[in-house]
């Protein structure tokens, strides 16, 4: 088929979190006969601050289709302003680039944006993820915010899938395919030699990802510092991720940056399979990432999950929960480092599927009839 009949998919993407979740599925598009992949850069991916991830994008997809500014902010106010701006800026984009279909993923602003955009536009929006939740979060207003202006939904479980039917979309537009994060998980891995080098982690470590909750960066200081205090007290070496661009981010990045040590490493940003090597491999993962809740089943790795950034959310077994309460956190940590030499580990079995996922989206994508009936939605009931 030539390029000029392919069906465009848009793929608009703010950080190196949805990025690497989504990068199966960006290569089964780009693989498919049927389907021609846009990449819409924003967000994250274009903050010096952040690691400027839109470096690793282009190594990995080469050709880039456009870049959206980002306004900086860390207040929510500041928040708000940049997504209408970058709405703008969006629905553009989509005219330019005569996408056929706009594909998102999870609950972030810039996810709302280019739905936003792209649903007023008359452009079908494809939805990976709805239908989770995460208990009075922002992001929950957000995700389920994206779902009505979606037309197309791919949740990751039967219980997602569910709650998209309770918030009146068709059963039609439904299609439960598990989560691409799992497809390839392990062969993604860079090798346990090739990480201990170059981390530089000859021995066991804890691996840390916070993410803000609060948009006061003072108190989001007073958590790391809480959080580092516990941990140095059980672990004999960190490695710290830094945190998304939320509001609030900026207290837990001087926090981490100022605390570096021989015992504390910390990077702004790494490769997905750096950080999935670096996850299988740690005696566990601490903080609220989601991540910890979808991807670490895979390996089996214990997870701390902390606050209620990911609360409620779907999990394995191999998460626990703990409040911002550092006796809490202590026992938590203790609880998995009983044994040093035999690091704690949990069965390798993913609620969020098995792999496939990227496939299954793909082949969806390039037959779903794109008409009035797609883009006239009614509720359900």
């Amino acid at each position: 088929m030539s390029r000029k009949n392919k069906r465009r998919i848009c793929f608009v993407t703010g950080t190196r979190a949805d990025f690497g979740l989504m990068k199966s599925t960006l290569l089964a598009i780009q693989s498919h006969p049927m389907l021609e992949l846009q990449l819409i850069i924003t967000g994250m991916h274009l903050d010096p601050v952040h690691g400027q991830s839109i470096e690793q994008v282009r190594r990995e997809f080469g050709e880039i289709s456009t870049t959206v500014p980002w306004k900086s902010g860390n207040t929510p106010g500041q928040i708000a302003i940049a997504t209408g701006s970058a709405m703008s800026d969006l629905a553009g984009a989509f005219a330019d680039l005569k996408s056929d279909i706009v594909m998102l993923v999870g609950d972030r602003v810039e996810a709302f944006a280019a739905a936003s955009a792209a649903s007023v536009s008359g452009v079908p929006v494809a939805h990976i993820h709805g239908g989770d939740r995460a208990l009075g979060q922002v992001d929950d207003m957000l995700r389920h915010a994206i779902t009505k202006l979606s037309h197309i939904h791919f949740p990751a479980t039967e219980n997602s899938a569910a709650r998209l039917k309770k918030l009146g979309e068709n059963s039609s537009r439904i299609h439960c395919v598990g989560s691409p994060g799992i497809d390839g998980i392990v062969q993604s891995a860079m090798s346990a030699g090739n990480v201990r080098e170059k981390y530089n982690c000859p021995k066991p470590y804890s691996l840390l990802l916070l993410h803000p909750t609060d948009a006061d960066a003072k108190l989001e200081t007073r958590k790391v510092k809480m959080l580092l205090q516990a941990l140095m007290k059980r672990s004999d070496r960190l490695i710290a991720i830094g945190p998304n661009n939320d509001a609030g981010s900026a207290g837990i990045v001087q926090t981490l940056s100022n605390a570096v040590s021989e015992r504390l490493s910390f990077y702004p940003d790494v490769p997905r399979g750096d950080f999935l090597a670096l996850m299988r491999d740690a005696l566990f993962l601490i903080g609220n990432s989601s991540s910890g809740i979808i991807e670490a089943a895979s390996f089996g790795t214990p997870v701390i999950d902390i606050g209620p950034r990911q609360m409620g959310r779907e999990h394995g077994r191999n998460v626990m929960h703990s409040d911002w309460n550092i006796a809490m956190l202590e026992k938590t940590i203790t609880s998995i480092l009983k044994s040093r030499t035999t690091p704690k580990r949990f069965p390798a079995r993913n609620i969020y599927g098995m792999g496939n996922t990227a496939r299954k989206i793909a082949t969806v994508l390039s037959q779903v009839e794109i008409n009035q009936k797609l883009l006239r939605k009614i509720i359900a009931y």
